[in-house]
């Protein structure tokens, strides 16, 4: 039987996954996404061709894999359907959970409403309906992908809904749909959606089990954000780490292989909460600017820092991870000074471990002479002395081997240790 390997952001997202999974997609004959919507977003460049994917699985880029949007994601259908314009040919080649949630337009509406009514307290969401579409699945409450194929008795639990929620839909100023407008919505997606919608499980379990497939998951977002596990409240609303694929797809652990956690040479962070390790100065900022960080989905600036190799090794053995990716070392290209880092000072203590008070540490950093003229290279013997080094104090503190150093945006400016 076949073992799926799993590609798993462990930092706050953001941190290049999209890149990994389209280059190790070749391998594969499947590509799955477990879990997120559409806040999350991957950017990949193939001869100079930018691409922005926020639901579709990466592998669709290579033509011969066959790629699943499992029943763990929350999918919205206008915005898949958009993103499938991007691309011909996708029968036979996409297929959605029936099981999947949806996350209608009303989702996020009621997502903006409690952001505003929250004040500066807010989490800072992509106010994208990602909370309340895992909110309405957890109060058994939801729609299911396999919903949309009855638009008539979809539309009708809808507006059940509304008015069942009447007076809280009033204090957040959200206004129910009109029948006819919901219902000619609902029947446009089923138009779109319907050659795609399947049991996808079993179609994963057929690809190990039968058929001797490669298999790939993808998740989205990163371990920090994780419900469980990232720096709560201030996280997504699903499980990031690599047990949440298994839930998302409806395999076994025991079904799961080689894992690779993708890391930035850096770090970064979208929206509030804590970052240890952030660069409020010049450093950070020119991070951002070299890096480009800049949200795929929402074009938020997102807040730049040095790398921390303490919320890595936490992660890392959260993942199980075997072996990182380090992601964008090119865009260090230039500093005089970088900095790893390596232990928190925690209520006057030295601590080497990631506490559930975040937001009361102070980074312990170990700097490294920068370097230039990484960007390009695809051996590790061509990176500079300074740079071999910076990676070696990474794996050493991390507890994780590097196996993948990425020196562009490009697909093969990579290094395969």
């Amino acid at each position: 039987m076949m073992k799926a390997d799993v590609i798993v952001g462990i930092q706050w997202g953001d941190e290049g996954k999209g890149k990994i999974v389209d280059k190790l997609a070749l391998e594969y004959d499947m590509v799955c996404r477990s879990q997120g919507g559409h806040n999350a977003g991957h950017t990949i460049w193939v001869d100079g061709v930018k691409y922005a994917l926020h639901l579709i699985p990466s592998g669709v880029l290579n033509p011969k894999a066959i790629n699943v949007v499992g029943n763990g994601v929350v999918l919205s259908p206008e915005s898949i359907i958009k993103e499938m314009e991007q691309f011909e040919n996708l029968e036979g080649r996409l297929f959605i959970s029936d099981k999947a949630h949806l996350n209608l337009s009303y989702h996020a509406l009621i997502d903006q409403a409690k952001e505003r009514l929250k004040g500066d307290k807010a989490i800072g969401t992509t106010g994208k309906g990602i909370g309340p579409s895992y909110s309405d699945k957890i109060n058994r409450i939801g729609h299911r992908v396999g919903e949309l194929l009855n638009p008539e008795a979809l539309c009708t639990k809808i507006l059940d809904y509304f008015e069942q929620n009447k007076p809280i839909f009033d204090v957040m100023d959200v206004k129910a749909p009109a029948r006819a407008e919901l219902l000619a919505e609902l029947n446009g997606f089923k138009e779109n959606l319907a050659p795609f919608i399947t049991d996808t499980t079993q179609m994963v379990w057929k690809a190990l089990d039968e058929e001797n497939k490669r298999v790939l998951l993808e998740g989205a977002q990163g371990t920090m954000l994780d419900i469980d596990h990232g720096t709560y409240p201030y996280v997504t609303s699903s499980s990031t780490v690599s047990a949440g694929a298994c839930t998302g797809l409806g395999i076994n652990p025991k079904d799961i292989g080689k894992v690779t956690g993708i890391v930035k040479a850096y770090c970064t962070r979208v929206g509030n909460g804590p970052f240890p390790s952030e660069d409020l100065g010049d450093d950070g900022k020119r991070l951002g600017e070299q890096g480009h960080e800049f949200g795929t989905t929402t074009g938020r600036a997102r807040r730049c820092g040095w790398f921390d190799a303490v919320a890595t090794r936490y992660a890392s053995r959260l993942n199980g991870c075997d072996e990182l990716a380090l992601m964008k070392l090119d865009v260090l290209d230039g500093f005089d000074e970088v900095k790893v880092c390596v232990a928190y000072e925690y209520n006057g203590k030295e601590i080497d471990y990631v506490p559930g008070d975040l937001e009361n540490v102070t980074p312990i950093y170990k700097t490294f002479t920068g370097w230039s003229n990484s960007v390009g290279a695809r051996k590790f013997e061509d990176l500079p002395a300074s740079a071999q080094e910076y990676v070696k104090v990474i794996e050493e503190v991390t507890k994780t081997k590097v196996g993948i150093i990425s020196t562009s945006p490009e697909r093969d400016d990579t290094i395969i240790l």
